[in-house]
């Protein structure tokens, strides 16, 4: 990598105070750390930036504050409580937060840091709240026209190049397009919508003036918390969607263009600078995923890279949990060290049941420690559950995982039997050391009159096309995979309906859904024209659809030809009942332990790989 920026770093907490293990504060004490940092990186031959942020503003979450009013450019709703209103920053306000980004800027610099990123007019962070219209409505000399919401962010660069030097690069984290419809709602890719942030024209003048102010570098991306998801595209999002809007801007500044937005695709990646639309592909999740990513691009292994799947799971998700950041398919981020496979020294035999994600990723972490592993598989194909989870277009990012699975599992010495149910004989025949359980689950299907009949489907045999669904569906279950399920019927031009028992879609389970991915798929949901049927209790299910109950009783009758049931998974634990007394060492992993995700599947795996 020829650059790495660092994750976010507050310039200030007296304005703003956010909880230090949420954002670091950057003040003296943190000088001989990024020493530390800028050393080590600048003997493996690259380069460092610290991104410095003002703050959150109206996207701080009141939870987190601690009591404490949010804070912003005007007295506008918080994002994520709109009863909460900001208390607008006094000028002297401003202006000392002008001086805590010189501030950090010097501390940074003389520690070897070789420049530092804004964060940034940008993804409506507190500076942004500054440059847009929508959030700025201050009459003093940090609002008015656009060169008065700017007057902020080029006061910040102004006042680094004076304390630090005209040579200190000073790159600017910067939204494009904002892509907000509406207060809390963003607009979808190809969706016609007035935008109410800041539009491309108005990005392209603001980057000319903010080029000319000083900054040697545009990052680009775009989005919002309201449209959270272009600044974290999800799985939802094409590889590459930021390209057009980032070209653009390319054409009117002479600095540095940066482009981000699932750009880990090598092809893609190569293809839009040969294209001279960007100057420069930023990768975040993708070499969380694969920090060998370049190493194998060199190399011409490229189809051993391991694919980020776009579910936020392991890396923003985590963070919203209060959670070390980690990532879904790559159990060792964040704790390298600690968590990397150790050779055996006594290379056990090691017997895996099961071919899903929780099983690939023990039998592939067993061989690379020097194990003799044997995988049996029922079908005729590895995969489990993730063979279906891939079937939509918008899951494309399973496959791509699925596939880098069959590589890496042909790649090392494991003996695959397809086609191979197990029983109790077989696990004896083999005489394992250790044996490790992946039988996975199976669809739950609700009890309720009529859940036998030919209309009823599985969100497994949809998937699968085990059956075809009619013109008028009902999804029983607003789970993600139930509203997944919706949108790719829909999509075919199905009319759809989901029946769910909560007052929201998404919302059952202790694990969120990350937000970027849910609010993208309610909006792709509401784009389709799939309706939403909430606080509704499946009662019954007829020849003409489904009778369905709400809180108070009322009952009432939903058509369909088709019923999809997608209520949840149970565990297949029934070879492991039988052989846990039988056998020592006897493991149970993935959904057959407790129905999650990929990501729970993928660290069970390799949790137990690891430690046998």
């Amino acid at each position: 990598m020829g650059l790495i920026v660092t994750g976010v770093c507050k310039v200030e907490s007296e304005i703003e105070w956010l909880p230090p293990n949420l954002v670091p504060l950057i003040s003296p004490a943190a000088g001989p750390p990024f020493l530390e940092l800028s050393e080590a990186v600048h003997a493996l031959g690259s380069r460092l930036f610290v991104q410095l942020t003002g703050g959150f503003g109206r996207v701080a979450s009141p939870a987190v504050l601690g009591g404490r009013q949010p804070v912003s450019a005007s007295a506008i709703p918080n994002y994520w409580d709109p009863t909460v209103t900001c208390r607008e920053m006094s000028t002297a306000e401003v202006e000392r937060l002008v001086q805590a980004f010189g501030d950090a800027a010097e501390i940074v610099a003389e520690a070897g840091v070789d420049g530092v990123e804004i964060h940034a007019v940008h993804e409506g962070y507190l500076v942004d709240q500054f440059a847009i219209s929508l959030f700025n409505r201050r009459t003093d000399k940090y609002g008015g026209d656009l060169r008065g919401r700017l007057t902020l962010p080029i006061e910040i660069v102004q006042e680094i190049k004076r304390r630090v030097g005209s040579h200190f690069p000073v790159s600017l984290r910067f939204s494009v397009k904002s892509q907000i419809k509406d207060w809390r709602q963003g607009g979808l890719p190809g969706e016609e919508f007035q935008e109410r942030g800041r539009d491309l024209d108005e990005a392209l003048e603001a980057a000319q003036i903010l080029e000319a102010a000083g900054y040697d570098a545009f990052n680009a991306d775009c989005g919002s918390y309201d449209a959270w998801y272009w600044a974290h595209p999800p799985t939802y999002q094409e590889h590459g969607v930021l390209v057009p809007y980032v070209a653009e801007l390319k054409k009117v500044v002479q600095v540095p263009v940066l482009v981000a937005g699932r750009m880990e695709i090598p092809e893609l990646a190569e293809r839009t600078l040969r294209e001279g639309k960007a100057d420069m592909v930023t990768i975040g999740r993708g070499l969380l995923t694969d920090p060998f990513w370049v190493q194998k691009l060199r190399t011409g292994r490229t189809q051993h890279i391991r694919p980020c799947i776009g579910c936020h799971e392991g890396c923003l998700g985590r963070i919203f949990l209060a959670r070390p950041l980690s990532c879904a398919v790559n159990p060792t981020v964040g704790r390298e060290r600690l968590y990397a496979l150790e050779p055996v020294r006594d290379p056990r035999k090691v017997l895996i049941v099961g071919g899903g994600p929780a099983g690939m990723e023990a039998a592939r972490a067993a061989a690379l420690r020097g194990h003799e592993v044997t995988l049996f598989e029922a079908t005729d194909h590895l995969g489990g559950h993730l063979v279906e989870a891939a079937v939509p277009g918008f899951k494309h990012d399973l496959k791509r995982l699925l596939d880098w699975y069959e590589v890496e599992v042909a790649d090392l010495p494991i003996d695959v039997r397809l086609d191979t149910p197990v029983t109790l004989d077989h696990i004896y025949d083999e005489h394992p050391d250790i044996t490790i359980l992946a039988t996975g689950s199976h669809s739950r299907l609700p009890r309720v009159p009529g859940v036998q009949l030919a209309s009823v489907a599985t969100e497994v045999d949809l998937l699968l096309g085990n059956k075809v669904a009619g013109d008028e569906v009902v999804i029983v279950g607003g789970g993600m995979i139930g509203c997944e399920t919706a949108l790719w019927l829909a999509q075919q031009g199905k009319h759809v309906t989901i029946v769910e028992e909560l007052p929201e879609v998404m919302t059952a389970g202790d694990v969120p859904v990350p937000h970027a991915n849910r609010i993208m798929l309610i909006d792709m949901l509401r784009q389709q024209g799939v309706k939403l049927s909430t606080d509704s209790y499946l009662a019954e299910i007829t020849l003409d659809g489904v009778t369905v109950t709400a809180p108070d009783y009322h009952t009432s009758t939903i058509p369909a030809d088709t019923v999809g049931i997608s209520i949840g998974l149970e565990p297949d634990r029934e070879l492991y009942d039988s052989l846990q007394t039988e056998l020592p060492s006897v493991y149970l992993v993935g959904d057959a332990q407790s129905v999650r995700n990929v990501m729970g599947a993928v660290w069970d795996g390799y949790e137990v790989a690891r430690a046998v």
